[in-house]
């Protein structure tokens, strides 16, 4: 099926040990949006998403599973299920947790801000955005975070981090997959970042981000610090960049000298 003006669309969610939410959240998002299609990606959970995931899609066509061998980090599943999205002709490819932290029933939200963008995030931090039962730490933590993106980075983008979103399949196209490499939930700045460098528009809609309330959060130490250093790195590596291209300005004669 297809959203109106958008073609085919497609919510690519990856799965490690969601057993206790998985058929909750698809059932919801099958309800509020049933025209969007659902490809679940398992990293080879323990605790059998997986086929439970099977079960789901055995009983509506809308729902596809990829199943890969391994737990290789939320981006290394968000590029699976990308290039399957894209290979299988869909217009628009979406992301979403499955822990039932964004809530089905706010896609429309990001469907309506597609017409005018080539990039949809669903936001914690702009006005109207919120984040329920999260403690004083885990917030500060998160929009300390995402300042010390856009200043690094210098992106206009109040949510880098976050992980509901739409793209249109042109954008996707535009920023080269292939050449992504990060694995974490650095993944999440890592593709708001390219979309702007390479000139298309990003909106942000205000959405109310729930903590989950079943299973374990998959946020570790290991992966902020895999997050900090990657950042760190690129805003490093466009500051080294910027400081080149000016000094080339400034050494190349006025035009109109003559001089060659």
């Amino acid at each position: 099926m297809s959203i109106d003006g958008l073609g085919r669309a497609v919510m690519v969610i990856p799965t490690y040990n969601e057993a206790e939410n998985l058929a909750w959240i698809v059932g919801r998002l099958r309800t509020a949006v049933p025209e969007v299609d659902v490809l679940i990606v398992d990293d080879g959970s323990p605790d059998g998403t997986g086929v439970l995931a099977d079960e789901l899609a055995a009983a509506d066509p809308a729902v596809a599973v990829l199943h890969r061998s391994e737990k290789a980090g939320l981006g290394a599943a968000y590029l699976h299920g990308f290039r399957h999205a894209l290979d299988a002709g869909y217009d628009v490819i979406g992301e979403m947790d499955a822990d039932g932290s964004h809530q089905p029933e706010q896609l429309h939200r990001l469907i309506t801000a597609l017409a005018e963008a080539d990039l949809v995030i669903g936001s914690r931090y702009v006005p109207g955005g919120s984040v329920v039962n999260w403690p004083l730490n885990r917030r500060l933590l998160s929009r300390g975070g995402n300042l010390y993106v856009r200043l690094l980075l210098g992106i206009d983008v109040r949510d880098a981090t976050a992980g509901y979103r739409l793209f249109r399949r042109s954008t996707l196209e535009k920023i080269d997959l292939s050449t992504v490499i990060s694995a974490g939930y650095v993944f999440q700045t890592d593709l708001v970042t390219r979309t702007l460098r390479a000139g298309l528009t990003v909106r942000e809609v205000p959405i109310e981000f729930i903590e989950r309330e079943r299973g374990d959060s998959k946020m570790s130490g290991a992966v902020a610090t895999e997050s900090l250093r990657l950042v760190t790195r690129w805003g490093l590596a466009e500051r080294r960049a910027a400081w080149r291209r000016r000094r080339g300005a400034e050494t190349l004669p006025p035009i109109g000298t003559g001089v060659r």
